[in-house]
């Protein structure tokens, strides 16, 4: 068993780990912190929201990440149809405005 010091949000946690993992726990760590650095409001807040916080913005990363997985890689694009329909949708509208100014 090996000890490693992770400072996260400007506190510091000894964590047990296996010998070996050192470095990856580090970088874990560095992650989770990088997370919370750019999340300003987060300072001052207490110690179990901070990390309860961390752990939400890090699930949320994994459950994109799983979806782009178990998305099939020709999985129809649904986003253009709905754009030209969109677009055919505003010029009808500004048809009919300009229909109804000069009516």
């Amino acid at each position: 068993m090996s000890n490693v010091n992770l400072d996260i949000a400007g506190r510091r946690y000894t964590i047990a780990c296996a010998a070996g993992e050192e470095a990856h726990i580090e970088m874990l760590g560095r992650s989770i912190d990088a997370k919370l650095a750019k999340m300003p409001a987060m300072t001052g807040q207490s110690e179990p929201r901070t990390l309860l916080f961390a752990a939400l913005l890090l699930a949320d990363e994994l459950h994109e990440a799983q979806a782009k997985v178990a998305a099939p890689a020709n999985a129809p694009d649904h986003a253009a149809p709905l754009e030209n329909l969109a677009e055919r949708l505003e010029s009808l509208a500004t048809q009919l405005e300009r229909s109804a100014g000069s009516a």
